[in-house]
């Protein structure tokens, strides 16, 4: 009997410790470190993104949306561009999506309407992710910017043809617009940024990549600027030679901009000269870095 009394007190003082433990006590949910992994479903496909919230975040703060290349992944266009340490500085969040698989390939990708490697529904998904990130942490509707390297930089150009009610601005680092995306894109007036090498074997400037696969098709850059300054109903253009700083990486920058634009909606043309299929910062020309580039033009088009 006096065990069964025992039993009985003890079962009592810990039902009282339980009862006594908050509800976020009882449904703890470990605090997460970020940049971290996440996963979205869209159109059937499992899709991975990397997201890097600042501690200093706010509500109703930008997103930055960072495309990597063909072939490549969201670590590492995460790790050369340092845009973390940008978003750290100037309060804004970073998405690093992945791109999927090419089916004839096994390379990953971004689908630039390049319909003849390609069916993945890219253009639907980074829309759905923005729009899923912008109500989820409270974010910007109105400062949502897309940008990215080389394919990336190619797909920043799709949604800016096909999404500029979801991407304000975008930002292309050794990309150029898909021969499909030249055809047809019927966009409206869209801020955009270009930096391209004079050496680029890969995207070369003249427009003299191959059509295979549907990348080739475009103009050379030249055109496509002005294509997009046209679009924007900018009348001046104003060409400054930037600081020689670093001499060793045997190239220097020259910037083409145009201004007097529609709702001050400019075109920014960053020509590397000796420059290659690079991200300027990272490695290559040290002169700049492209990852500030970027923001300071994104910032101008904050709301």
């Amino acid at each position: 009997m006096l065990n069964k009394i025992k039993f009985l007190f003890i079962l009592f003082i810990l039902i009282s410790f339980s009862c006594d433990k908050t509800p976020e006590e009882n449904n703890y949910i470990p605090e997460i470190s970020y940049p971290y992994d996440f996963f979205f479903e869209h159109d059937g496909l499992n899709r991975l993104y990397t997201l890097y919230k600042p501690d200093n975040l706010k509500e109703k703060a930008p997103l930055v949306f960072v495309l990597h290349g063909y072939t490549s992944n969201s670590t590492n266009i995460m790790n050369y561009s340092k845009m973390n340490t940008i978003a750290d500085q100037h309060g804004f969040m970073v998405c690093y999506p992945q791109g999927t698989s090419n089916l004839y390939t096994g390379m990953p990708h971004w689908n630039a309407n390049l319909k003849e490697m390609s069916s993945v529904d890219d253009d639907g998904f980074l829309t759905a992710l923005a729009k899923k990130l912008q109500a989820e942490f409270n974010l910007s509707e109105k400062n949502t910017f897309a940008s990215g390297m080389s394919n990336g930089g190619f797909m920043s150009f799709t949604l800016a043809c096909e999404r500029s009610d979801t991407f304000k601005a975008i930002a292309s680092v050794t990309g150029t617009m898909s021969g499909y995306d030249w055809e047809n894109c019927n966009p409206n007036k869209v801020p955009v940024l270009q930096i391209s090498g004079t050496i680029d074997q890969v995207v070369p400037m003249d427009g003299s990549m191959s059509s295979a696969g549907g990348w080739g098709g475009a103009p050379d850059i030249q055109t496509i600027i002005n294509y997009w300054s046209t679009i924007n109903e900018c009348n001046n253009t104003q060409s400054i030679d930037l600081p020689n700083t670093y001499s060793q990486d045997n190239s220097y920058v020259s910037l083409q901009k145009k201004t007097d634009c529609y709702n001050n909606h400019e075109v920014w043309f960053y020509t590397v000269h000796g420059g290659a299929h690079t991200w300027p910062g990272a490695w290559g020309n040290m002169d700049i870095s492209a990852s500030q580039e970027i923001w300071s033009f994104f910032s101008r088009y904050l709301e």
